[in-house]
């Protein structure tokens, strides 16, 4: 069932003003033709244009990230995430945005600012452990945890997706993952399950997790609209981490959906993923490519 109209509206314009309110405005529709990094067919399309997913993905990937000391503490030490949550969380959606689906010219000049930011980014652990946010096996973690996390939100809360719907998204990921320098990253799933089982001593809980879900409980992440639906999505993010591991980060019961609460989270997602807003990136992006702007949104054809 559409959202009314005025309903509608409203979160078509809050979600495009919280993507472009951290930095300069980006126009997807822009330059007209010119393709993206992954083609509009691709299975990347289809997921990334889904927020809900996207926001838990991001979390659950956020949540690993921190559970490898140096990446850790390289963000902690170094990002304005503890003052400025909605900036950063701002320009870390645009990111993603650009990179699946702003033309090839805009995501690799994005990428390579980024780079040349990380190569100032350099430090110690607390544990006296010396890290550069380029390091490649600090690169193929972070490549291999958003893509792990947009991934499985997907698939647990919207629907699931199928082996071959993986590997594409692994293929999918590939040349943007080496623009970043992650020239390592998984290239399946078997990769991705020998490098989480692999980082197993390393992972190790912190308080920085818990300062950081406080964090996320309480900031304006969400459109208004939405905003009853924060704690959920967060715990829909720990849900979707292997057991192990959310063992190891200490993240108990409090933690975990209700059957109502994950019947309430998957009502949302798989309403987002019929929502066609026409000022989204999904949306511009596939103007740009005279593609009707239901082209994401329309049932997927065997």
């Amino acid at each position: 069932m559409p959202l009314p109209g005025l309903l509608h509206d409203r979160i078509d314009r809050t979600t495009a003003r919280l993507i472009n309110s951290a930095g300069p405005t980006i126009d997807f529709s822009t330059p007209k033709g010119e393709a993206a990094l992954t083609a509009a067919d691709s299975v990347s399309w289809r997921i990334f244009k889904n927020q809900i997913s996207l926001f838990i993905g991001g979390i659950a990937a956020v949540l690993l990230e921190f559970a490898e000391p140096k990446v850790r503490d390289g963000v902690w030490q170094h990002s304005t995430f503890r003052h400025d949550a909605l900036t950063r969380l701002q320009r870390t959606g645009l990111a993603a945005m650009v990179t699946v689906y702003g033309a090839r010219s805009q995501a690799e000049a994005m990428i390579a600012g980024v780079v040349r930011r990380h190569s100032r980014v350099d430090g110690r652990t607390s544990n006296g452990e010396a890290y550069n946010a380029n390091d490649r096996e600090l690169l193929d973690w972070v490549q291999a945890t958003t893509g792990f996390g947009f991934m499985q939100a997907y698939h647990r809360f919207v629907r699931p997706l199928s082996a071959d719907e993986r590997d594409s998204l692994f293929r999918e990921a590939r040349p943007a993952a080496e623009l970043y320098g992650a020239r390592g990253a998984p290239a399946s799933q078997m990769e991705l399950d020998l490098l989480f089982a692999s980082k197993g001593s390393r992972l190790e809980p912190s308080p920085i997790i818990g300062e950081f879900l406080y964090i996320m409980r309480t900031v304006s992440a969400l459109p208004g609209p939405a905003r009853p639906l924060q704690l959920l999505l967060l715990k829909a993010a720990i849900e979707i981490l292997p057991e192990w591991i959310r063992q190891r980060l200490e993240l108990g019961r409090k933690w975990s959906l209700t059957h109502l609460e994950r019947a309430t989270v998957k009502i949302a997602a798989r309403t987002a993923d019929r929502l066609v807003l026409k000022f989204s990136p999904p949306v511009q992006a596939c103007r740009r490519l005279g593609l009707p702007d239901d082209f994401l949104y329309r049932p997927i054809t065997q």
